[in-house]
């Protein structure tokens, strides 16, 4: 089933719409001269940690501790990760590091 023009136009108008309010609501609750309320600040502090705890759970939901290679790729991979940020404190290139890590030992060793 296709769209018709006007669908498709209402469609283009609700995704524009729906971007312009996620881009400037925030600018209208909090304006620059009021301060940053509390909560939001407490937010600011523990979610990058929450968020990023919570990847971490879903990266090993399915490894099988006894079956396959035992999460011998996936433990490996995360102390890659970790040892580059550790090093160059470079967020991308220990993402990056370890997913090519993971994927060279997935591919070829495991």
């Amino acid at each position: 089933m296709t769209m018709s023009v006007t669908q498709q136009i209402i469609t283009i108008a609700i995704v524009v719409i729906g971007t312009m309010l996620t881009r400037f609501l925030p600018f209208m609750v909090f304006p620059s001269g009021k301060p940053t309320p509390k909560y939001v600040q407490y937010l600011g502090k523990v979610l990058p940690s929450a968020v990023l705890g919570l990847l971490v759970i879903y990266c090993f939901k399915d490894v099988s501790l006894l079956s396959g290679s035992h999460g011998f790729p996936e433990l490996i991979a995360v102390g890659v990760v970790a040892l580059l940020h550790f090093w160059k404190k470079n967020m991308l290139l220990s993402i990056a590091g370890g997913t090519v890590v993971y994927m060279i030992l997935v591919q070829l060793v495991f």
